[in-house]
């Protein structure tokens, strides 16, 4: 029998039957689902040091389980120093099995390691049913050694859903395990 991931499991054993009563879909294939999961994180001072951009992509590759790709301008910020084409910054698409494998290490183990976390806020919705999120410190990730890194830095964690609306979307994230703040 193949591996299924648990959130994977979760979601077709719960999520769908929940969405399904809470919005009268008429049919399974209605009900939204997560897509993929970016990872981005911006390297302003590789414009300097092109190191940090190797260090960059080493991090978020051991925290994905994925080979992170490096972003590069597209244009020139003379006030920047910055030229086109140089690397500013990292990212990972996640997809199917590691992305449901992401999520649940960021909800079970990384979240829970933020200081004074009380949720994560509602209000990072772009009005198409997909989410925004930033991570201030990488070393809440198990995987981040704290004497190996160089420089503390956050990172953009974005879910895209198949939802049509912020509710629906919400609704999503919320039965997956999201900790959203109660108001």
């Amino acid at each position: 029998m193949a591996y299924i991931p648990r959130l994977k499991q979760e979601y077709r054993e719960k999520v769908i039957p929940s969405l399904k009563d809470e919005f009268g879909y008429s049919n399974v294939m209605q009900v939204p689902k997560l897509q993929k999961i970016v990872i981005s994180k911006g390297v302003g001072d590789a414009v300097a040091d092109k190191k940090l951009i190797d260090h960059a992509v080493e991090e978020l590759s051991s925290i994905t389980g994925q080979r992170a790709v490096s972003t590069i301008s597209k244009k020139d910020v003379a006030a920047f120093k910055l030229r086109k084409g140089m690397p500013i910054g990292v990212k990972v698409t996640l997809r199917g099995e590691r992305m449901y494998e992401f999520l649940d290490r960021l909800i079970t183990s990384a979240l829970p390691r933020v200081r004074d976390f009380n949720g994560i806020r509602a209000t990072g919705f772009d009005g198409r049913g997909n989410y925004s999120l930033g991570i201030t410190e990488q070393i809440i990730f198990p995987e981040i050694n704290i004497d190996k890194i160089n420089k503390i830095s956050g990172m953009d964690v974005t879910f895209v859903t198949s939802a049509k609306t912020d509710k629906e979307a919400k609704s999503l994230l919320t039965e997956l395990g999201l900790p959203f703040q109660k108001n």
